[in-house]
């Protein structure tokens, strides 16, 4: 939306100094976390996002740290062993946003998928269903805990029979045979770890720059034509590598850079967000890892109070928004049926949808529940000798390591030596972080002459340590009148610090407010009024801002204003 708002700091930094090393394009987890790493080793690196950061695939997540056990059926050994130890390593270097997550799989038979599974494995087809079976999953499971490793921060798998698996999740199907129960990492906030990694980016070298809402129009002899969303202006910006991270609109991308490709083939994948205390009670605390009658593996995921139910599977069209539909809510209904027969959820306890398209290589006939969930890099050059490099492919778990990779073949392109990895490098507000409750009443009990204890949660939990960041920045904070997690000061903070360009950032991407049914009618008015002196909003633009968060929330995310939730 063209507006006469100043020029935002971020689009001033590139525009007064219109060349770089490296362009990045995209702003999902893989491009900003590329960005960091390049910014570690002292690149002029600068990013750009069509939208918020976040706001994309990355921000459609299933809120999972994971390795992927489902990946060993079609033999994607290499990609489960990085990515169980890719999971080891976040738990250690982002404790405030991953956590360890207790996973347990309802088994209802001992035998089935022993011999269709190789056949699934050989052809990549689905074929008629055949659940999996206890032996089959216990075989998944010991070579999931072998490559955990020696570095592993999880327990090992444990197996349970009926009667325990009964007594511990009283809810489950009766005729349920087995529990397995293993450990991987959930990821509650991956819209503030993706912030977070920007952020160190940003702050370990100052040529390092980076502006959401900017998006690449064209390219010509190593010129970059870019183009601000929220105003229209148009400007160039000269590098000789472009990294084009865009995830499942590689090949759109590429077409702008003046290159044809094919690499991508992404699936749509769907999920709600449940206000349901029987369905939260039901889950014990844990997820709920299993395979549908389809024989598609889905979840029930309890967070906090919330429970996220997911996911689909299904082709993408590209040139359609993603959106959850009511098709994919009556798949989720039934699939809650399938392992809690005796739970009854309906509509009205969905606060919250959201979908996004995987940025899974071209696939052609492979069914896209066998598509591989590894990353690949492009390279080619293009007419004025720039050297282009398409990430084709990459899953959450993995962005460290596929950010080293990547950066690695940018400093190749350079000329440049790689330096040191990050894999012991600790992220944003994970540095010194309080692990155990001990640690974090001690944390709070040392703040508390600086804010209550209730906010200090709260902004521990949001920041990490780089709470004590916001404290400083914004004294005595006042809570919103229509939320009490969120402070005037804080919302302010946002505003300066952390490149809000919309009103809707804050309720996704820089909160989960919307994700956890928090915004009200009342709150989108408090914050549009609160943020415009700090964005630079006259009442035309503060309005549309108001209009423009409640058309999001209800049409993309299925929101429904009207009364309150707490």
């Amino acid at each position: 939306m063209p507006s006469t708002q100043a020029t935002r700091p971020a689009v001033a930094g590139l525009r007064d100094r219109p060349h770089a090393q490296v362009l990045i394009v995209g702003g999902g987890i893989n491009g900003v976390a590329t960005f960091r790493y390049l910014a570690l080793q002292g690149i002029d690196v600068a990013l750009i996002e069509r939208g918020d950061y976040c706001q994309g695939a990355s921000g459609a997540s299933s809120h999972m740290i994971h390795g992927g056990i489902r990946y060993l059926e079609n033999g994607e050994f290499r990609l489960v062993r990085e990515s169980v130890q890719e999971r080891n390593t976040l738990l250690a270097i982002a404790p405030h946003y991953v956590k360890p997550l207790r996973t347990t799989i309802p088994i209802f038979s001992t035998f089935s998928g022993i011999l269709s599974a190789p056949a699934r494995f050989l052809t990549h087809r689905n074929g008629k269903p055949q659940e999996r079976g206890a032996l089959l999953i216990k075989a998944g499971l010991m070579m999931y805990d072998a490559f955990a490793g020696s570095g592993r921060l999880t327990e090992r798998h444990r197996f349970h029979g009926r009667r325990r698996a009964l007594a511990e999740l009283p809810a489950l199907r009766p005729d349920v045979k087995y529990a397995a129960t293993y450990f991987d990492a959930s990821v509650h906030n991956p819209e503030r770890l993706t912030l977070d990694v920007l952020h160190d980016g940003l702050a370990a070298n100052p040529e390092a720059r980076a502006c959401n809402y900017l998006s690449l129009v064209s390219e010509h002899d190593g010129v970059a034509r870019l183009r601000d969303e929220l105003t229209g202006e148009e400007f160039d910006v000269a590098a000789p590598v472009i990294v084009n991270a865009t995830g499942a609109w590689v090949d759109a991308t590429n077409e702008a850079l003046g290159q044809d490709s094919r690499f991508m083939g992404g699936t749509k994948g769907s999920h709600i967000v449940l206000d349901s205390p029987e369905l939260l009670a039901a889950c014990g605390g844990r997820e709920i890892f299993f395979e549908h009658s389809d024989g598609r593996i889905v979840l029930v995921y309890p967070m906090g109070d919330r429970v996220l139910v997911g996911t689909t599977d299904l082709e993408a069209d590209m040139d359609e928004p993603a959106r959850c539909t009511d098709a994919e809510v009556d798949y989720f209904f039934e699939l809650i049926g399938h392992v809690f027969p005796g739970v009854a959820v309906s509509r009205d306890e969905i606060v919250y949808r959201f979908s996004g398209v995987r940025p899974l290589p071209r696939h052609d006939d492979t069914q896209p529940g066998f598509v591989s969930r590894d990353y690949r890099i492009e390279q080619r050059h293009g007419a004025g000798g720039t050297t282009v490099l398409s990430l084709v492919g990459g899953k959450w778990t993995t962005f460290r390591a596929l950010a080293e990779h990547l950066g690695v073949e940018v400093l190749q392109a350079l000329g440049r030596p790689a330096g040191p990895d990050t894999r012991t490098l600790a992220i944003g507000g994970g540095v010194g972080y309080p692990r155990t409750a001990v640690d974090r009443e001690r944390w709070i009990s040392a703040r508390t002459d600086r804010a209550g204890r209730e906010r200090l949660a709260v902004l521990l939990e949001r920041y990490g340590t780089r709470a004590d960041e916001v404290l400083a920045a914004t004294g005595a904070d006042a809570p919103l009148e229509h939320c009490a997690e969120l402070g005037t000061g804080e919302l302010a903070h946002m505003g300066r610090t952390e490149q809000v360009g919309r009103l809707v950032d804050v309720f996704i991407r820089r909160t989960s407010l919307a994700f956890r049914g928090l915004v009200t009618e009342e709150l989108i008015a408090e914050c549009a009024r609160l943020l415009a002196p700090v964005l630079g909003w006259d009442a035309e633009r503060t309005a549309a801002e108001r209009g423009h968060t409640r058309r999001v929330l209800t049409e993309e995310h299925g929101v429904v204003f009207g009364h309150t939730r707490v």
